[in-house]
Order: structure tokens, then sequence, then C-alpha cells
């Protein structure tokens, strides 16, 4: 190649000294040098032309040869899943199954046997680390990342990012020491009983006075609800009080929006598209103040006046009553938020991460999952009256037989009812192991591994573990595994709620980090659940759509629009008189009656 290019330099050059010489010679002869000096140049550049187009012909058709090659390696050595297309990846696939991404997963997962890995960026450089996704739903390997290489597994540094404008490094955003000293700080408090005491309370009075009234009076009136939306209100309000004992009231006659909520749900909303970009257009964005990056910064800003607003208001509080004082309320300041004042000298920043973090781990996943199981219990009659029948028989032991079932409804159920209802626990799990709250989760790779099942995978790469897929797999849950059936959950005689190991139902995390609120997530599920089921009936809106929304919270994309009626307890009461005669012989032992099952009024009383 050097020499043609040297020989075709030399004809040019002698070109060029004719078309020179022929100056000197008389015109004709000038005339035909020049002519002829014109053509050899011509020839020269096309000749130039067509070896430099032809050359890049050949580079182009190498690097395409050497590119293909590499991209036929790479997709064989992915362990099934969809089909991978050269540069763009798996995307076409996503894009395509974007409004199913859910069932398209389980689907994937069930033809790969449970895992698979696939690319969305087959770019060399780019795809073993920033573009390479391994999904699993196999319990073997959830147990492996979630539990026995834990620290090789972070939440990691993209998903910092996205949150940490939001949620800072608290306990739900941050890896490491950090996480761990929070943990422990926190498990302290939800292992204590008079948290979820509290948190009875809480939803007590959130039932009586706020939810109740809606539902009653949408049935005198025969209107239409949206579930979902007064679940998500409710939720929200009773995880502000737990949290920090204060309550914004969403969920009150006329539903009126909330600075604060309206405040969160932008700036959450606002995170989680940061997922939609890669992270140096987001973070372009950021710096511009543009679009949703403009809403996120005026969101998380009144967000952070609002709780330091409340910081700084319930440590003078504390102090206060800290003094002597003729008539102490020892319930008025069992807040998460107070017991952290309470137990070391934490600084705001620390404390505000905690409120935040709590709240957005703990007020969509009951909601949704609470809608959910209202779905899905009104299209599974037989699961409903059994669920009754329950409740029913609770509250004979407890509160007697009476002469109308209508006097059992006069107060919500204490803290020990709820605790006696196994079948209703056992509908919410099922109900979580179909529709888990949260459908996927992520988590990044520290170091080259190999998966349990022999798959291997890469450092910089991320794993991908579907809570969504885990729940509906025949070889983990038998050939019904897409039945609602909450009998899988209990003993053979049907009296002990029976957990399942937490690798294959993951709707609470599993390993170290573990849910802390699971017990409360039950606690005010059931509440809810029961309150509702034993006063009213319900029914889906003919024609209307119940369909998953594509986020991270498995939300109804059009909410859950229900007709609801009065309920008459009476026949309940009548076939437990048949089934069990004992439970309505005679009123209980007065030592048995739960004198707390009112609206506590310390807690009526807290400042909304």
């Amino acid at each position: 190649m050097l020499l043609l290019l040297l020989l075709l330099g030399a004809a040019a050059a002698a070109a060029a000294a004719a078309a020179a010489g022929g100056t000197s010679s008389t015109g004709s002869s000038s005339t035909s040098s020049s002519s002829s000096s014109s053509r050899m140049m011509m020839m020269m550049m096309m000749m130039m032309e067509e070896y430099w187009s032809g050359t890049w012909a050949a580079v182009a058709l190498a690097l395409g040869a050497a590119y293909m090659a590499w991209f036929w390696r790479l997709a064989r050595g992915l362990r099934g899943g969809p089909r991978v297309w050269p540069v763009v990846g798996s995307l076409p696939g996503l894009v395509q199954n974007a409004e199913r991404m859910h069932e398209w997963i389980a689907g994937n997962l069930r033809g790969a046997g449970g895992t698979y890995q696939t690319c969305i960026c087959a770019v060399p450089g780019l795809a073993r680390r920033a573009g390479l996704v391994t999904v699993t739903c196999d319990p073997r390997n959830l147990e492996h990342v979630l539990k026995s290489r834990f620290d090789n597994y972070p939440k990691g540094p993209t998903w910092h990012a996205v949150f940490r404008d939001l949620l800072g490094d608290g306990i739900f955003n941050s890896d490491g020491d950090t996480w761990l000293l929070q943990r422990k700080t926190a498990a302290l408090e939800f292992t204590t009983r008079t948290l979820r005491h509290a948190m009875s309370r809480w939803v007590a009075r959130s039932i009586h006075l706020r939810l109740l009234p809606i539902l009653s009076h949408a049935a005198d009136a025969r209107s239409p609800v949206d579930l979902q939306d007064l679940l998500l209100r409710l939720t929200f309000d009773n995880i502000c009080g737990l949290a920090f004992g204060k309550d914004p009231e969403t969920l009150s006659p006329g539903l009126p929006e909330n600075a604060f909520a309206v405040a969160f749900d932008r700036a959450t909303e606002a995170t989680l598209q940061r997922f939609i970009f890669p992270e140096f257009v987001w973070q372009f964005k950021k710096r511009l103040q543009f679009g949703m990056e403009a809403t996120l910064a005026s969101s998380v800003a009144h967000v952070d006046r609002y709780l330091s607003a409340v910081i700084k208001a319930r440590k003078l509080e504390l102090v206060s009553s800290s003094s002597p004082s003729p008539s102490p309320s020892p319930d008025r300041h069992d807040d998460l938020l107070s017991r952290f004042m309470k137990k070391g000298s934490y600084s705001d920043d620390f404390l505000q991460q905690v409120a935040l973090n709590f709240i957005l781990a703990g007020r969509d996943t009951s909601s949704v999952a609470l809608s959910w199981f209202f779905w899905l219990v009104s299209t599974h009659p037989p699961v409903e009256r059994r669920i009754l029948l329950e409740l029913a028989s609770v509250l004979a032991d407890s509160r007697g037989a009476p002469a109308d079932s209508a006097a059992w409804l006069a107060s919500p159920l204490a803290f020990e009812e709820v605790d006696r209802l196994v079948y209703l626990k056992a509908a919410l799990s099922e109900t979580l192991r179909l529709y888990p709250s949260v459908p996927e989760d992520s988590k990044h790779v520290v170091a080259d591994d190999v998966l349990p099942d022999g798959t291997f995978v890469p450092a910089g790469s991320s794993v991908t573990y579907s809570i969504y897929s885990a729940g509906r797999m025949k070889s983990v849950w038998g050939d019904d595994c897409l039945e609602f059936r909450p009998e899988r959950w209990l003993s053979p005689d049907g009296t002990k709620f029976e957990p399942h190991d937490s690798f294959k139902f993951v709707a609470f995390n599993a390993g170290p980090r573990i849910c802390l609120g699971k017990d409360l997530a039950y606690l005010q599920m059931k509440s809810i659940a029961a309150a509702v089921l034993l006063r009213h009936r319900l029914a889906v809106v003919p024609g209307h759509r119940v369909e998953q929304k594509m986020s991270l919270t498995l939300f109804m994309k059009h909410g859950l629009k229900m007709h609801v009626a009065a309920r008459d307890l009476n026949p309940i009461v009548a076939e437990l008189r048949r089934t069990r005669p004992e439970a309505l012989a005679a009123p209980p032992p007065e030592s048995q009656v739960n004198k707390s099952s009112a609206v506590p009024t310390e807690v009526a009383a807290v400042t909304a």
C-alpha cells in the first residue's frame, strides 16, 4: 500500500513538472502539453479517489465483520432470555413490552428455567459492564445475592445517585457502614411492642374517623369510589403519624390537597424519572434546572422545610414534656422521630432522612397491596366468606354474641383481635405473592461471581431479581401457582399461619435488608381489610379496567373504581352459629373484652 501511494505521488509530481515546463514552448505545443497534463492529473485523482473509497469500504467491512464476530460471541455467551440485537441489544423487546413488562420478564424466566441474561447496550467496552443484566427468580440465586454474598451486591452507585437528592444517605439509599449503623439503630425501635401499639392506635383512629365515614357516604349516595386513591391517602396519613406524630389529613371529606403530600409525590415521581435516562442526561438537566429536575429541586426544598419545622417543634415539645407535669401523657410522643430523639444526639439531617426513608418505604407498599387484595377478594366470593367467618368467630370470642351483629361494629378491632386473624393474613400474603408491591429490584455486582445455578456475573454489571416472577413459578409454587389460594399459607388443620421461605416469597425482601416494618405492614393491612369487609360489600364498577401500571411500585394504572354497599352480617352470624355454636353460646369473660378497642382519646387529640 505504501509503494502504491509513492508511485501515485511521483506520477502526480511528474505531471505537474511537465505542465510547468510547457509554458516556455510555443503556443500549440503549450496547449497540447497542458491538455495532456490535465488528463493525467484527472486520471491520478480518479485513481486516488477510487483507491481511498475502496480503502474506506474495506476498513468499514473489516470493522463490521469484527463487530459481528464480537457480537456473536456476546450473544452466545448470554444465558437464555429475549432476543438481543446489534448495538441496541434487548431494547426493542423492552419497548415492545413496556405495558406488560412484569409479565414479559416472567415469561422469559419461565422459558429460561429461572435465570437469563440480556444486554441493553451491545457496544464493545460498555456491554459487559454498563449493559449486561442478569435477571433471576431462582430462590438459590436470591439467597446468594441477598444473603450469602450480600457485600458483593449493594444497591450500587446508580441507585444512590438517583435517590440522593430526595433521600440523602438514609437507610433506603445507602450501603456499607452507613447503612449498617442506621439499620442497627432502627432495628432496636422496630422490634418494640410499643411501636406496634402506636401503629395500631393511628390505624384505628384513621379508619374510624376518616375511611369508614367516606365509604358509608359513598354507599348511601350509591356513588363509586377510587379505592386505590383512598388507600393511598389513608396509609400516607398513618405513616406520617407514626413517623413524626403529625397527621397531614389527606383522607378527609372532599379529599383535599396537602402541600407536603403534593411535594412528596412530585419529588418521588421526578426521582423515578431519572431511571428512564442515562445519568449524564439527567445530571445535565439538573445543572440547567430544566424539566422534571426543576420540579424535583423545588419539591425537595418544600419537603425539607416542612420536616425541618416538624423536627424543631418536636424537640421543643420533648424539652417541655421532660419537666414535671400534673397530667403526663406517656403515649403522646411514641412516634419514630421522638424515639430517635430520646435515644441519642442525632443531627437534624439524620432525623429528616429517617422520617423520609420510613415514609417512602411504608406508604405506597401497603396501599398498593390492599388495592390488589380488595380486587382479588371481590372476585373470589369463597375467600371473602371465609374471611368474614373468621372475623365473626374472633369477635364472638372477644366481644360475645350480641343481639344484633351491628353491635360488633361500634369500634375498630383491637390489637389483640387483629393478631388472631390467621386466614386474613394468609389472604394478604397470597395477594403479595401474586402482586408484590415492588415487582422488580436490582443489585450492583462489585466483583466477578458465579451464581449457584452456574451463571457467571461480571463485575460492574447488574443483577435484577424479579419478585413478581418469583411468586409465579410452577417449579416453586406448583401447577396452581397462578391461582389465588390463601390456603397454601395455612397449616393442614387451617388454624395456623405457616410462612414460606423468604427467598421464595420476597415481597418483604430477604437477608440483612429484609423489611423492618413487615409486622407493622401486616398490622395495618389486616386492620383496614377487616374494618372495610365487616361493614361493606365491594364490587368493581362494570367496564372498569384493572391493569398494572409500569413503575417501581405496582400501582393499578386506572385506579380501582368500586361500588360500595352496606353489608348484612346476620347470614355470617347464622352460619357461624351452625358451624361453631360454642362461639356464640355465652359472652366472654370480662378479662377478654378489650377495653381499648375504642379510638384512644390521646391519639384523637394529636395535632393535625
